[in-house]
């Protein structure tokens, strides 16, 4: 008598260009009727009734495991399905990407049931299908209730619970600090910003104002908050708005930009000068009420980028204005015998708040 060893395995195949249709919003009838548009059928011998089929089937293996992707750790700590490692990552990284259009009009707005019943407009502008737009805001919405009372690093935070890699879980932790200290980024001026550009402003923030910042007195892991105390310490800038600071440091600045930056830039800062210190001064001032704060990125626009668009500032040129700016606090006379711990507040501020100037400053 012959012996044979039988094998029986339930392992999971995920067919990932029918996912990702499902991800995008599609029905599995037009799923089926997109694959069979690239082909499919050709390739696959599959009848068009086997193809509606086949992709009906995969559609509820995806309802399924929905619930678990919710919770990716449930996902992974599951043994109904036979799913290999790099299948279970690709379904979570897949899951929790976004269209950046989509979250950048989602971006500011509270992650409310109302706001989710006015996808539609989304929807329409986007051009991203209904269905999606809901998966998207439900897992920023999901996301930032998990992680905003945590303490540690956002992004720690949220690989620790969502397993995500490291871009998308900046991505997220931006999302989160933004809508954790209610910036305002719905502004009809705001409108030519891109979602990249308000991750690159709330990363900025978090390295250098927050609770974690490495020059934060109180220094501990709490990203999602502003530190208070530095907050507060910026107050102390209004120094620089006294006539002979405010005079010395135009002529610091002037002196080291007349050699690089043209005639016409160059009248344009002597006649300016006081406007655009008092309005960088005046921001870091208010920055301790909460109404300023979320005013940031509206002040930044109407009261920096704006006015050196109108005089025709290119970027390089800004960025030189910005960092001799910078310098010239350190060589102010009341700065060189100061021994408070004001430039460390000064550099703080200015660093961060030109960082983000600069990366909204389209031309």
């Amino acid at each position: 008598m012959t012996a044979v060893d039988v094998f029986v395995g339930n392992y999971t195949i995920v067919d990932f260009d029918i996912y990702d249709l499902w991800l995008s919003g599609y029905t599995a009838n037009d799923a089926a009727l997109n694959l069979q548009k690239k082909g499919v059928l050709q390739n696959t011998g599959y009848s068009s009734a086997e193809l509606v089929s086949e992709t009906q089937e995969c559609y509820r293996l995806f309802v399924i495991l929905e619930k678990m992707l919710k919770n990716p750790i449930k996902l992974v700590e599951q043994q109904i399905y036979q799913i290999d490692a790099d299948t279970q990552k690709s379904l979570i990284e897949r899951y929790y990407r976004f269209d950046a259009a989509v979250v950048r009009e989602i971006l500011g707005k509270k992650l409310s049931s109302r706001n989710r019943k006015d996808l539609d407009d989304v929807s329409e502008k986007t051009k991203v299908p209904l269905r999606s737009c809901r998966r998207q805001f439900d897992n920023v919405k999901r996301v930032f209730k998990t992680v905003e009372d945590m303490r540690g690093s956002l992004v720690k935070n949220i690989q620790t619970h969502y397993l995500l890699s490291d871009d998308p879980a900046r991505q997220y932790a931006a999302i989160v600090f933004i809508a954790n200290n209610r910036f305002d980024t719905g502004k009809k001026k705001l409108g030519y910003l891109l979602f990249d550009d308000f991750v690159h402003c709330a990363y900025q923030m978090i390295a250098n104002w927050s609770y974690s910042a490495t020059d934060s007195k109180e220094h501990e892991d709490m990203d999602v908050d502003l530190d208070r105390e530095f907050l507060q310490e910026l107050r102390e800038l209004r120094i620089l708005l006294d006539k002979e600071n405010m005079d010395e440091q135009k002529s610091l600045v002037t002196r080291a930009l007349q050699p690089i930056i043209s005639k016409k830039l160059m009248l344009d800062l002597e006649e300016n000068f006081k406007t655009y210190s008092k309005t960088i001064i005046n921001i870091a001032c208010g920055l301790i009420h909460s109404k300023e704060v979320r005013d940031l990125f509206v002040d930044l626009v109407e009261k920096v980028v704006e006015p050196c668009l109108q005089i025709k500032w290119a970027k390089e040129d800004l960025d030189l204005f910005l960092m001799a700016y910078k310098e010239s606090f350190h060589k102010l006379e009341s700065m060189r015998s100061n021994n408070t711990n004001l430039p460390r507040v000064w550099e703080r501020y200015i660093i961060t708040l030109s960082s983000c100037i600069l990366k909204i400053y389209h031309t």
